[in-house]
């Protein structure tokens, strides 16, 4: 990994509210956390009588909240490993992941699944809309298993309208476009009151016109106080975030 003078991929990222010591302290202000961290985090795969597969060794990573943050890399560096180890989806190795101070280590299964329910917002790459359901239903699916789709269809027309899309809330994933969809699935991530928004490779199929408003979208989520971790090979992406590793 080589880390950008805007990032420090030994340790959090230094802001105005924090003083980075030269043994890699971080001084923070009393009762401050990260929405995300990630300490010394090691992704190793078993590989069927193979020798392991380390994908990732000891990365660190800390962001503030209403930051963005871009991993940009080779394909096969990692990336996505960070990201889903980012959001809970898979555990790593080795090393620990905090959300908001909390360590993961300390929660079981259905502890994580909770937390991230109420912190993380998850976009794979490609967005995975459901084809027989509307814009707004899509968007609306996470609040199914909460009862919440009455309490939170209002808001889903808001973020449905936040990324151009309230004229075509009822149109099918069919009906839209690539960059389309991707909104929608930016829109469905951020409906349960998100804190911290993981996207794999949101520009990646898409032309740079359209490639433009995700870029649009993601900083105007930042400045409502929302932290985004990205994986991109998109170098117009990679020069707008607060700060980015490049991963080798």
């Amino acid at each position: 990994m080589i880390d950008d003078p805007t990032t420090n991929v030994a340790g959090p990222v230094d802001t105005d509210e924090e003083v980075q010591t030269r043994s890699n302290t971080i001084v923070r202000p009393v009762e401050h956390q990260m929405p995300l961290e990630l300490r010394d985090v090691t992704i190793r795969y078993e590989g069927g009588g193979a020798d392991p597969l380390t994908i990732v060794e000891h990365f660190n990573l800390g962001l503030e909240a209403g930051t963005m943050h871009c991993l940009a890399g080779r394909s096969g560096s990692g990336k996505t490993s960070i990201l889903t180890v980012a959001a809970g989806l898979t555990l790593p190795t080795a090393g620990e992941v905090l959300w908001e101070g909390e360590s993961l280590d300390e929660m079981d299964d259905d502890e994580i699944a909770e937390r991230r329910r109420a912190l993380i917002g998850y976009v794979d790459q490609g967005g995975a809309l459901i084809d027989g359901m509307s814009a707004l239903e899509n968007v609306l699916l996470p609040a199914v298993p909460d009862g919440q789709v009455a309490e939170r269809t209002e808001m889903a027309k808001n973020l449905l309208d936040l990324v151009g899309l309230g004229r075509r809330m009822h149109h099918r994933p069919v009906q839209l476009s690539g960059g389309e969809r991707q909104r929608v699935a930016i829109a469905r991530a951020l409906i349960l009151g998100t804190k911290v928004l993981v996207v794999d490779e949101p520009t990646a199929s898409l032309d740079r016109e359209h490639a433009n408003q995700i870029i649009g979208i993601l900083k105007d989520t930042t400045r409502d106080g929302i932290t985004v971790l990205v994986a991109t090979h998109d170098q117009e992406l990679i020069a707008v975030a607060d700060s980015r590793t490049y991963m080798n």
